[in-house]
């Protein structure tokens, strides 16, 4: 046990310069979530107020960010172009809500997607990670779509690419891998994985999942795999559809399940569905 002990202190030694504070991560993107979107009805706050709640999230972000890189200059660096580009990221969320509004029929409010929609939440922490990884910050970001996948059960690598007015109805079970490439105007229903052909670690640098173009629609349970896999623009994929070859554009694809109706009265010995 002695030794165990030793060993372990010598790994927390290692590592301990490494790693962020996970609570203060979960904290740091919900709450600058409802910063940005969910504005306390109770007490509006003045420009002023704004702007020192808004410096507020940056010095949380810089805590997070040095935990990781370990040196102060490139700490400024990195989260001075985070949030130089929070602007843009806050208005292809508006868009991203503005289209759940217009496709969803139980959307009744912009307010009402900002507040109550899971895939609305999970695409806000997508876009803020995404930003952090392209600049290089790998860890946080997945700390921030793990908080994302926790509440939502939606899982979005945040090195994805995806477009602009993207539309998740209802989410949960959706998996969009790493090297996914989503173009604009994409809706994604539940269930729906984009996932690779391969979990071998000797083509962990390669591009492993589907390319998916404009204006295409995914439902329920489809299952789109591999890297070379490319979804032609406007296509639809039904529901519980499995796919590892491209389409071309305009297609749709749907998997043909047959029901059969038959009168118990007629079977001396009913199925049992109990499980």
């Amino acid at each position: 046990m002695k030794q165990f002990i030793q060993n372990l202190h010598s790994r927390h030694l290692e590592s301990a310069s490494s790693f962020p504070d996970k609570e203060m991560a979960n904290q740091f993107i919900d709450g600058f979530f409802e910063f940005l979107f969910i504005p306390n009805q109770l007490t509006k706050l003045s420009e002023f107020e704004l702007l020192k709640e808004y410096e507020k999230y940056r010095t949380y972000l810089s805590t997070l960010v040095y935990d990781v890189v370990g040196t102060a200059a490139k700490t400024e660096e990195l989260v001075k172009v985070f949030f130089e580009r929070v602007p843009f990221i806050y208005d292809d969320l508006h868009k991203d809500a503005a289209e759940i509004l217009k496709f969803d029929p139980a959307a009744e409010s912009i307010e009402e997607v900002l507040v109550a929609y899971p895939g609305f939440y999970a695409t806000a922490v997508y876009r803020f990670s995404h930003q952090l990884w392209m600049q290089g910050v790998k860890l946080i970001p997945r700390l921030f779509s793990e908080c994302a996948h926790s509440k939502t059960g939606i899982d979005i690598h945040p090195g994805a690419q995806i477009g602009q007015s993207f539309f998740i109805d209802h989410g949960t079970g959706i998996v969009i891998g790493e090297t996914s490439v989503i173009g604009d105007r994409v809706k994604i229903y539940q269930g729906v994985t984009l996932g690779a052909l391969s979990v071998s670690k000797e083509v962990a640098k390669m591009k492993r999942h589907p390319t998916i173009e404009d204006d295409v629609v995914i439902y329920s349970g489809a299952t789109i795999l591999g890297g070379d896999t490319i979804i032609g623009h406007d296509s639809v994929i039904g529901g519980n559809v499995w796919l590892t070859h491209s389409l071309l554009p305009n297609s749709i694809v749907y998997h043909k399940s047959e029901v059969s109706i038959k009168d118990k009265n007629n079977f001396s010995d009913v199925l049992n569905f109990v499980i």
